[in-house]
């Protein structure tokens, strides 16, 4: 099973994955970002560091073939926290992982944009920093673009948005 803990930056998915991981057995967090910071490194100077490496073709394509192999040869859960507002890249991933046959939850998690901006400068972005300014795009994805599970962390602990994921998942699948 994969559970994909979508949302803008700076709304804790990262923090509700590792939280996830410490309670759901047999699990692993698996990070996309670190696929692009691979490529980031190992692409000629000129080349690195462009934009966003979400639009480096290799990115989306590696990481379907990671988790689409992780889930073809592993019993356990995979959780993905990843934020994905692209609809294609959300098509090569989300969508292709779930027509190819894997169990897949997608959760979106979303704040206020004024919670953002304090989590963000909290955990010590600025509010001028590049996840800052993505939030606008964010948000207007996840009201119109990208579809899944939506949980608003406005109030909620991160305690309280795992035990949340797992309750949606147990009515789901029965699994826990």
């Amino acid at each position: 099973m994969i559970i994909w803990i979508n949302g803008a930056f700076g709304v804790g998915k990262t923090s509700v994955a590792i939280q996830l991981s410490k309670i759901l057995s047999n699990s692993y967090v698996f990070d996309p970002e670190m696929t692009g910071e691979y490529i980031w490194d190992n692409l000629p100077e000129a080349l690195s560091r462009k934009g966003d490496f979400q639009d480096i073709p290799l990115w989306s394509d590696f990481n379907y073939q990671m988790l689409d192999y992780i889930q073809k040869v592993w019993d356990g859960t995979v959780i993905v926290p990843m934020t994905i507002i692209n609809p294609l890249y959300y098509e090569e991933l989300i969508l292709k992982l779930e027509e190819n046959g894997s169990k897949l939850h997608h959760f979106i998690l979303t704040a206020d944009k004024e919670i953002l901006l304090e989590r963000l400068i909290k955990r010590g972005d600025f509010d001028t920093s590049w996840p800052a300014n993505q939030i606008d795009r964010c948000i207007y994805a996840f009201d119109n673009l990208i579809q899944g599970i939506k949980i608003d962390t406005c109030n909620l602990s991160i305690d309280e948005v795992v035990y949340r994921i797992i309750s949606i998942i147990n009515m789901k699948d029965d699994i826990f």
